[in-house]
């Protein structure tokens, strides 16, 4: 933002320059001049549709990403879309077994290359800490892939894209998925894979019942236990 004024700056002192010059050479007269003055004024002006128009296209594609659906999503549902997506690209996926996974949650395989991806299913406010990329910079060697991937739908520390710069692993954070999705065009919709795969069932921490997906009189998506009302333990899905 500060060299994008400084540029401006210099640009408007050699518009300057350029009318001083011309009024001594003569070269210019003096409604000439009050057209630049204005021309000048009015840049700022006119830099205010541009960006609404900006705005409004990066809400479209928001929109058609279905971003808004993933935050809903659990880690198991978003595994899934992964999948579904990359499939549209001719790739043959497999979601690993979790408690073996090496760090990868996903194994792709098309005619050239094999991948490896690790699958971030975050409240949007909250970053993917380095651990992730050190995960499937692992996980790379493992399964003999020739390329390691992390997705999320929020952000990544600093650390975690300074480490991954250093060891080649593509990092696709919350807009970067929005552009593949919309790139992609899949034909399969964020909203369908979420109303139609099954959470993945996981144990309260607080009774060990069953935690299953729930929606609030409020309509807000959340995580409840099977012993309700007897245990009150709830998890947010969407951040």
């Amino acid at each position: 933002m500060v060299l994008k004024q400084i540029i401006r700056y210099v640009i408007y002192f050699f518009i300057v320059l350029l009318i001083l010059e011309n009024i001594q050479k003569g070269i210019i007269n003096g409604y000439f001049i009050i057209f630049l003055i204005l021309l000048i004024l009015m840049l700022p002006v006119c830099r205010f549709p541009y960006q609404k128009y900006k705005e409004r296209k990066m809400l479209k594609q928001v929109a058609k990403a279905g971003i808004h659906e993933i935050d809903k999503m659990d880690g198991h549902q978003f595994e899934m879309y992964l999948k579904a997506l990359f499939k549209e690209l001719g790739y043959k996926s497999d979601v690993t077994k979790g408690t073996r996974d090496f760090g990868a949650d996903l194994i792709m395989k098309n005619d050239k290359k094999k991948v490896v991806i690790q699958a971030k299913r975050y409240g949007y406010n909250n970053k993917v800490s380095i651990g992730a990329v050190q995960e499937i910079y692992s996980a790379m060697p493992y399964y003999k892939a020739d390329q390691a991937i992390v997705i999320t739908n929020s952000y990544y520390t600093t650390a975690a894209e300074e480490l991954a710069k250093a060891c080649k692993v593509r990092l696709l954070d919350r807009k970067t998925l929005i552009h593949f999705i919309n790139k992609v065009n899949p034909s399969v919709e964020a909203k369908t894979v979420r109303q139609t795969v099954e959470p993945e069932q996981r144990k309260c921490p607080t009774c060990e019942g069953t935690l299953a997906q729930r929606i609030s009189n409020a309509g807000n998506t959340f995580m409840g236990c099977s012993n309700f009302p007897r245990c009150q333990h709830t998890e947010n899905v969407a951040k």
